[in-house]
């Protein structure tokens, strides 16, 4: 089967959110243009470190290439908005890739299926038919700017870590390898 890539040039939503309560929600990146929209599943841990390597990323391309990034976002690009319905999954993510496409000025994110074998980095920002199917999006550092935020604000949004070990805590208590198992008992939504 031929590989698919879905590319959004000019997204007019590209975000991450989730579904279900904390401690069992799925995380979902979706992009948005005219009437398509592309949802793919992806771990809490991918969208924090995405979040993390595009704002270095724009930090490296204000200083090294003169790209105008905004430090905060614009008022008109905070997006707090759920995920649009309904959320289908087109494919689990895998690998990811991050560049800068000097020529439309534009942060390019890549997100690839997950696959049993080794992904080959040439397929990474390539147009090549072998490979795993992918989303390609080009944003604008502000909208890229806008992105890194709200996937910070989603990540931190589940349970509170416990202070002790950084786990995070179950309302019906936790059992901490830091205090040798001992399970604190206490209401949770006190704090």
């Amino acid at each position: 089967m031929a590989r698919v890539i879905h590319v959004f040039r000019q997204p007019d939503r590209f975000i991450a959110g989730t579904v279900g309560e904390p401690g069992d929600r799925t995380f979902y990146l979706q992009a948005s243009e005219d009437v398509r929209t592309i949802s793919v599943t992806i771990e809490k841990q991918q969208v924090a470190v995405l979040a993390e390597r595009l704002g270095a990323l724009l930090e490296e391309i204000a200083s090294r290439f003169g790209a105008d990034v905004p430090e905060t976002v614009p008022g008109e690009l905070v997006d707090v908005d759920p995920l649009r319905v309904p959320v289908e999954e087109e494919f689990r993510v895998g690998t990811m890739g991050l560049g800068w496409d000097a020529e439309s000025k534009a942060v390019v994110v890549e997100l690839l299926a997950i696959t049993e074998g080794e992904v080959d980095e040439t397929v990474v920002l390539d147009d090549t038919e072998e490979g795993p199917d992918a989303v390609r999006v080009f944003l604008t550092p502000a909208v890229a700017r806008a992105f890194v935020e709200r996937a910070e604000r989603v990540v931190n949004a589940g349970r509170k870590p416990c202070p002790l070990c950084g786990e995070p805590l179950d309302p019906a208590g936790h059992i901490c390898p830091r205090q040798n198992g001992y399970r604190r008992e206490t209401d949770l939504t006190e704090e």
